[in-house]
Parts: C-alpha cells; structure tokens; sequence
C-alpha cells in the first residue's frame, strides 16, 4: 500500500511541477503486482518468469499454461518452436499464434510483419489506410508449425497511417496500426522513440507501452538487454526467455505497433560483460546465436556476419552496430578489437555514402567514458577505432550525427568535445526496465547534459526530427513511464555539423 501511495503521490506532483510538458501523460497508471529485480530476473525460474508475466495483470489461464508447459520442454530438451511437443501445447491452449505480430523495417512504401504461427493454416492480413477506404488483403502460408514468418509489403503509400488485421479461419487473432515513412527525398517530420535494459522487467510494463504507443513513433531502437537473460550457450532457454517476451500483453502491444529495430548487449548475448568468443564457448556457439537471433526480431536482411545494419526513415540514417559478437578478445585494447575490421569499414562506408540529414549510430555499450571508466566499452577496449570514426566525421563533414547508447543502468546524455571545437551528443536512456545502475552524474560533469538512475526510474528516449523548417533540428525528449517529460534538448543541424569552412551543406 505504501508504494502505491507514494507513486500516486509523485504523478500529482509530476503533473503540477511538469504541466506545460504533460501532454501525453497516462490518467490511470496500472501498479504493479510484483516487483522483480535484476537479480532475480537472471535467476530466472519457473517461478520467478510467472511473477513477471504477472506483474501487472493476471495473464489468461490458457496463456500461462502455454507458456509453462513449452518452458518446460525447452528446459529439458534441445526443442525449438516446431517441435511436437511445443506445437502440441500452444494448439491444447487454443494459441493461434506463439509469437507475433512484430512490426520492423519500415519503409515509404511498405513494412515487414513477423509471426510465429501455431499451425499451417493461411493467414489473412488485411491492410486499411486510415484516411481513405482502401483495403489491401495479403495471406502468408505458414511453412510450418512454430517456424517464424514475415510477410513483405511493399505497394504502401508513403506518410500514411495504417490500421491491419490478422484471421485465421475467419477469426480476429490480431490488430495493429503503423505509419509508412516519408521518402527519403521529403522534408517531413521523423520521430524515434529509444532505449536499452528492458531485462525481461519492463517489457511487461504497460505504462510504459502505452507512454510510447501516444508519441506515435515511426520506428523504435532497442540497444540491447532486451528480453533473453544470461542463458549464455542454452539456446532452448533462449528460446523459452523469447516466449515468455512473446506471450507478454505489454509487449504484444508494443511489437504490432511500433516498427522495432534491435541490437543485443552483453545479457541477450551471452552473460554480464562477455563478448566475442570467450574460452569456454565456440565459434559454433556464436553462429547459432545470431541465428537465434535474426529469427526472432525483425530487423532488416543482413549478410555480414555481425547482426549489424543500417536503414533508412526518411531524412533520417539508422545504423544500429553489433558491439558484441564481433570482439576480438585476444586483441582488447588494439585497433579493431571492439568492432572487428569488416564492421569498420561497412560503418565507415556507409558514413561516407549516407545522404541522410540526419544520421543516429548506436552502440549497446557506452561511446564516452564518463561513466564506471569506460567499463566494457569502447574507452577499454578500442580507443583507436572510436578516434578513427570521430576523425572521418569530422574531416568527410558528415553532418548530422547524433550518438546513442546503452548498458550503463540509468539515463543521461554528454557531450564528447573535439579538440576542433565540435561537439558529438550523445544520450542513453538504459532505463527501460527501472534497474538501479552507477551514479547518475559523472564524476566531472563538464560535458554532462543530464542525468538520472536509481530504482524505479523507468523511462524513455525520443528524437523527433523536424525537416520542414528553414533550418532542420532535433528534440531530444527523456519521457517516463506515465508521460511525463523530464528532459527536453532542441539541437539545430548547425550544432550536429563539423567545421564546414569549404563545403557548401544542403542545410546552413
């Protein structure tokens, strides 16, 4: 009762204290029911999965039982989502559908749906745009039971709104709404909500769900931490943490929205810190595990052999690194131990031939060193690689390059001066699942914009870019789980911009 009374009491001052920004902030928060902490969110078991399935609302008894029954076969054997077994159970709990939909690369002209069907019946998708009557319907023919599928649209209209719904059977198994991009040659606005440790915690937070569903993002960048926990080479319990994300109500809703772009960190990787090959793992390991991987999100096609990727939104660059699987752990500390070569030359490849205005990189750990002294980033691990990438912005004018982060508990947001006199910015909101993480301000806070941390501080990033006036920028908006912006940092495309004395910029 106490916490109840306490957080009831901070939304009233929230709103009184925060009221000009309060614009989208949630009138009846649900309390939690359970309250998980990191610790025994790595444990875990059987028991402690149900809590957090529960700890917001009491899951549908058919769900549960799904969920319980298919853990307990991956915890015993090598299953995978088309194993009898799994199959048996989702089709006895009357589950159309394991896992999805899951909305991800978007595009102007169309959008990529992930679904893990139960069974081989057709799915019909039909797609309404929400400003005229025009109705498009796709069927996807699952290719087996419990195998994940994505249908492919791609004669969409670009900056629409959409509504869709999934049958089966003729019966409504799903619903979502997404928007279409602009072209990537309009100046039209983009917004990116963004954020890293969920741990498993927050991604059955509604609050939080529902705070990102009313910003209406075209897209969301998940930088790691996601929904699998330390289960290091135990792919079935990869798979067993990949289903209780996919039963989650929260999630769900969150996932048929929102377009999702995702990186791993060092939990959805292997354990806390670990990276690269360790000793005790293989390169089979590793391979399987990007395997795992790719099949369960729904991130834009990828050959190389990290998970890394770039996209387009717009005016707006996406490239999303993969800071883990691509160490080289016999060479911490030289060039090309934190990315790998071939990582390094794609990011600085596709620097060179983004013609976005803006560009946003992100790195699962952090890019500065301000916080626990580069602790398994870039700063103990590859200092050379950092300034070669800072150096090519700087001397190509890449203009428009905004930094974001994870890892690091908590939420802040630095500058990184150039001894040029520029400044790169960046922000990590890791703080997604509420976890308590290193102090919130470094410990010179010279170049320090912000910063936030301890229990209970759940909330998320937001860029929205705006093109369409004479001089294009960004807001940078921190906004918790009820709404309420506690951040706000306006940076004109002049501020993102290096020295451009000699080169004429589509932008002044």
């Amino acid at each position: 009762m106490r916490f109840k009374k306490l957080l009831y009491l901070y939304i009233i001052i929230a709103n009184i204290f925060f009221s000009n920004n309060c614009f989208c902030q949630i009138k009846d928060p649900i309390l939690p029911r359970h309250n998980v902490t990191l610790n025994e969110a790595h444990i875990g078991s059987a028991e402690i999965d149900t809590m957090l399935l529960n700890s917001y609302e009491v899951s549908p008894s058919n769900i549960l039982r799904f969920y319980l029954d298919s853990r307990g076969v991956f915890e015993k054997s090598n299953a995978d989502f088309t194993s009898k077994q799994i199959v048996e159970t989702a089709l006895n709990n009357d589950t159309k559908l394991m896992g999805g939909p899951m909305l991800g690369d978007v595009k102007a002209n169309g959008i990529s749906i992930w679904f893990r069907p139960s069974n081989e019946l057709p799915i019909h998708i039909k797609v309404i745009a929400l400003n005229s009557d025009k109705e498009s319907v796709y069927t996807l023919k699952p290719s087996a039971a419990g195998k994940e599928e994505r249908l492919i649209i791609n004669d969409l209209s670009p900056s629409m709104k959409y509504k869709y719904v999934v049958t089966s059977h003729d019966i409504i198994i799903a619903a979502g709404v997404f928007q279409t991009t602009p072209r990537i040659d309009e100046k039209k606005q983009v917004r990116v909500t963004f954020g890293s440790c969920f741990h498993k915690i927050g991604l059955h937070n509604p609050n939080l769900i529902n705070s990102i569903l009313k910003r209406e993002p075209h897209a969301m960048m998940l930088l790691g931490d996601i929904a699998v926990d330390d289960r290091e080479n135990n792919f079935s319990m990869h798979r067993s943490d990949y289903l209780l994300r996919d039963v989650s109500p929260a999630w769900k809703k969150l996932a048929a929205n929102v377009p999702l772009y995702t990186s791993w960190d060092d939990h959805d990787y292997l354990n806390n810190d670990l990276s690269g090959v360790p000793e005790i793992f293989t390169k089979e390991d590793i391979e399987e595990l990007r395997t795992l991987w790719r099949q369960n999100w729904n991130n834009p096609p990828n050959d190389a052999e990290g998970i890394y990727f770039n996209t387009r939104i717009g005016q707006v660059e996406l490239i999303m690194l993969d800071t883990r699987s691509c160490r080289e752990i016999e060479k911490r500390g030289e060039y090309g131990s934190y990315l790998g070569t071939e990582q390094m030359e794609w990011l600085k490849s596709v620097l060179k031939k983004s013609t976005a205005t803006f560009k946003v990189i992100s790195s699962g750990t952090m890019w500065s060193d301000y916080i626990s002294n580069g602790k398994d980033s870039w700063g103990t691990w590859d200092i050379q690689a950092r300034e070669e990438i800072f150096q090519l912005i700087e001397k190509e004018y890449i203009s428009g390059v905004l930094l974001v982060s994870g890892d690091r508990h908590g939420a802040r947001g630095f500058t990184i001066p150039r001894e040029s006199g520029f400044k790169f910015y960046e922000f990590e909101p890791a703080s997604l699942g509420g976890v308590p993480g290193p102090p919130s301000m470094a410990n010179d806070t010279t170049n320090q914009l912000f910063g936030y941390h301890g229990k209970g501080l759940i909330a998320f990033g937001e860029f929205t870019f705006n093109m369409g006036v004479s001089k294009p920028q960004v807001t940078f908006r921190l906004i918790d789980e009820f709404g309420i912006i506690m951040e706000e940092h306006v940076l004109s495309y002049k501020m993102l911009t290096p020295n451009t004395t000699g080169h004429l910029a589509v932008f002044q």
